[in-house]
Parts: C-alpha cells; structure tokens; sequence
C-alpha cells in the first residue's frame, strides 16, 4: 500500500469549505477549486473560495471541467473567468463528463493546454487531471507526459497510464471511496489528494512545476581588510602589513594609468 500525505484539497460549490484556517490547521498545503465547464459554466463560488483560502495562507489553483464541445470556446471561458495568477496552479480536468457534450477528445485536450499556457505565458505548466480516461484515451502522448499528472484512482496503490513515470498528487479519495482519511476539518467530507515530498517542497513547485533552488548560504567572513589607495597616476605607493607583533614591507607597487 502506498503511503498517504494528504496535503491538497479540491473543491467545488458542492463541498466549499467553511472554515480555511481550520482546513490549513489540518496540514492541508493548497486548494484546486473547480472555475469553469464548458463553454459557458462558471462555479459561482470560486471567488469568495480563493480569497478566503488565501487570506488563511493555502496555495490556490483553478480547473477547468472539459467536455467535448468547442475548445475554443472553452479556452476562452476559463481565461475570462480564471486567468490564474502567476502563482496559482491551473488544471485540466480530462474526465468522463455526463453531460450531453461528451468528454474532450486527446486532440483538443492538447490544444486547450497549448492555449492556455501561452496566454499566460506559461508553457509546460499546466497540471492534467485524469483517471481511466487519460489511461484509455492518452495512449502514452508525449505532450502528455511531458506534464505533470494528478492521477484520480481510489485504490491503495495507484497505477500509472502508458507513458508517465509518476504522478505529481494522487486522488486517492472522492470523500467516500478510498483509503483514510476521507473528511478534512473545515470541509467535511471532500476530494482529497496525497503528495510524495514534503510541504515546503509542494509550496516551491506548486504553481510552475519547478522546484526552486534554496537561496545559497551566505558567504562565510574572512580575515580580509581592503585597503583602497587614491593617488594620482605614477605616484609610488608602499603597503606595509602588520600582524602577530611584527612588520613586513611589501615590494612597492608603482601605480599606472588607466588606458
């Protein structure tokens, strides 16, 4: 069984949480909250969500629940409605979708993504959320996995689709199905997602993919004393170093003009 560290949340108008404070309290880390379906449908939620889930600190991404409509159309929806900021995470949600247009076609999840990522001037960064339909219909795509993927599988241990090396979060529980826990403080019962590494890692490659490099340690002191001389051009000057009770003179330097 593959071990759980369940750090993320996603959420939509049908389990919004109540209280973010008491979710982070919780050790939840970040919030993928569902923007836009389709064409037309925008979870009118999602504003109130990601500024209370901010304020209490959490990271915050946008999906997009595709379908098999127009792709245009749908990449326009999530820009108007979403267009995340550069620190937020933005998601493809490729999946079986009830309604009467159908699940997206591999073609236009690739065209969604490309679009997507270059308005925002983000290539390579979208995150693509899949279960069965990415293992039946993905059939290994490079431009897939070239992606980081949120698997959805609510087993013990999670199988990867052809072509991916690993998945990025794992959808281990819809908040009834799946291993514990299913229920997060704050929400109740709810999406909920694992991450291999730890939070400050998930924090630093949340929005880009990228784990940021930790600031190098400052350069330790060193017994250096820089001396500056201001003299005018072919003038002599004799530098002297004392230290440990005696003296020294060093071979005197004529200083040359700067050609």
């Amino acid at each position: 069984m593959t071990t759980i560290n369940p750090v993320v949340v996603d959420l939509s108008h049908w389990d919004p949480a109540d209280d973010y404070d008491a979710v982070r309290k919780e050790g939840i880390v970040g919030v993928i909250y569902k923007a836009t379906e389709g064409q037309s449908y925008t979870d009118d939620t999602y504003v109130a969500q990601q500024q209370a889930a901010k304020l209490a600190g959490l990271k915050w991404g946008a999906y997009h629940f595709a379908d098999g409509s127009n792709v245009s159309g749908q990449i326009d929806n999530f820009m108007r409605f979403a267009c995340p900021d550069p620190d937020e995470l933005f998601c493809l949600d490729w999946e079986d979708n009830p309604s009467g247009a159908g699940k997206m076609s591999l073609k236009s999840v690739k065209e969604w993504v490309s679009e997507v990522e270059a308005q925002l001037g983000r290539p390579g960064e979208c995150v693509i959320y899949g279960g069965n339909t990415i293992k039946e219909m993905g059939n290994g795509d490079s431009f897939l996995t070239s992606r980081r993927l949120w698997l959805c599988q609510y087993g013990s241990t999670p199988e990867l689709p052809e072509g991916f090396d690993s998945y990025w979060l794992w959808q281990y529980t819809d908040g009834e199905v799946g291993p514990s826990p299913h229920s997060i403080n704050g929400i109740g019962p709810c999406d909920v997602n694992s991450y291999a590494g730890d939070a400050q890692q998930l924090i630093r490659e949340w929005a880009t993919g990228e784990v940021v490099p930790r600031p190098p340690l400052p350069p330790q002191p060193e017994d250096v004393v820089n001396v500056i001389v201001v003299a005018p051009p072919g003038i002599i000057v004799k530098v002297r170093q004392v230290s440990f009770g005696h003296t020294k003179d060093t071979k005197p330097h004529r200083l040359r003009k700067k050609r």
